[in-house]
């Protein structure tokens, strides 16, 4: 079969750090696991990366309320422990970190001394199904997705924007099933919204008042054991996705065209990614399997034969 576009390029990752024994809870029960694994225990389940402006890189351990930092050369640390299931985790342009707790709603993060503190507990009284991932505007609005259990079976996810320093909360739609991963568009004219069980990722057009209109499907996945998880944005407008179940981290253009696959040398769970280092071309991947933080460094547009519409810089 011919498509109207070359094949991606086919990018294998590295391991950048490892959850270290220290740090692991081997045959550890937690209520996590009990409801999510049918009782099988897990060491650890990493989600959430996010870079500080130091460069170091940190993320969640979403069964044991945790929360480590890996600096640039790998080595892992915990900051912080607490009753809670931190599942998303974004630096605010003024260094607090937020974090997307499924059991609390919207925590904050002292980075200096590890204290976490609740910043949105409910809407209006009415609990969250289960926050899980979240993303800054320019603006410092904080967008984030309430996913709870909600599936094909119920299609009753939220996706959220709120204004910390007003407390201005807004439900932008509410019919998502399973609602994850989430980014804007450079203009910010546009949410794009992983939408885990349905295998795909939606385009959320924002109206200049602010709200959604024209909602729609922007890309379709298939197969795996999950869908589209995490998503990032390249320099160039283009959406990358965490397909996890897969083990795969893909690519695409601006207009939702592959240009690069990217394979774990690890488990199935590529949950979630950041850029950095120093040029922000590369992509730091969490493997949620094998607690496991991977690195990816993708090319320049030079270095992509035939695929001339991708660049990151």
């Amino acid at each position: 079969m011919s498509y109207p576009f070359p094949d991606p390029l086919v990018i294998d990752a590295e391991v950048f750090a490892e959850l270290p024994a220290a740090l692991r809870r081997p045959g550890v029960s937690s209520y996590w696991a009990d409801r999510n694994r049918r009782g099988a225990t897990v060491d650890s389940f990493v989600e959430g990366p996010s870079f500080d402006r130091q460069g170091n890189l940190w993320f969640v351990d979403i069964p044991f309320g945790r929360v480590f930092r890996a600096d640039p050369q790998g080595n892992v640390v915990q900051v912080a422990e607490y009753e809670g299931q931190p599942n998303g985790l974004k630096i605010h342009a003024d260094g607090r970190i937020f974090i997307a707790d499924f059991q609390n709603g919207i925590m904050t993060l002292d980075p200096t001394t590890g204290e976490v503190s609740h910043a949105l507990r409910d809407c209006d009284t009415e609990g969250f199904k289960g926050c899980n991932d979240l993303h800054f505007g320019r603006d410092g609005a904080l967008y984030f997705t309430d996913q709870g259990q909600t599936g094909l079976q119920d299609p009753t996810g939220r996706v959220y924007r709120w204004q910390p320093e007003t407390g201005q909360l807004t439900c932008l739609i509410d019919k998502v099933p399973s609602p994850n991963g989430l980014v804007l568009d450079l203009a910010e004219h546009v949410l794009f919204l992983a939408v885990t069980r349905a295998n795909a990722v939606w385009r959320l057009p924002l109206s200049p008042s602010g709200r959604v209109n024209k909602a729609g499907l922007f890309l379709q996945f298939s197969g795996g054991r999950a869908g589209p998880d995490g998503l990032a944005l390249t320099a160039q407008n283009g959406v990358v996705v965490c397909q996890t179940g897969m083990g795969l981290v893909w690519v695409h253009d601006a207009l939702g065209r592959p240009v690069a696959v990217i394979r774990s040398p690890r488990g199935l769970g590529t949950t979630n990614c950041a850029f950095g280092g120093p040029d922000l071309r590369t992509l730091f991947i969490t493997e949620s399997d094998s607690g496991t933080i991977l690195r990816a460094e993708l090319p320049s547009d030079a270095d992509l034969s035939g695929h001339p519409t991708f660049a990151l810089s």
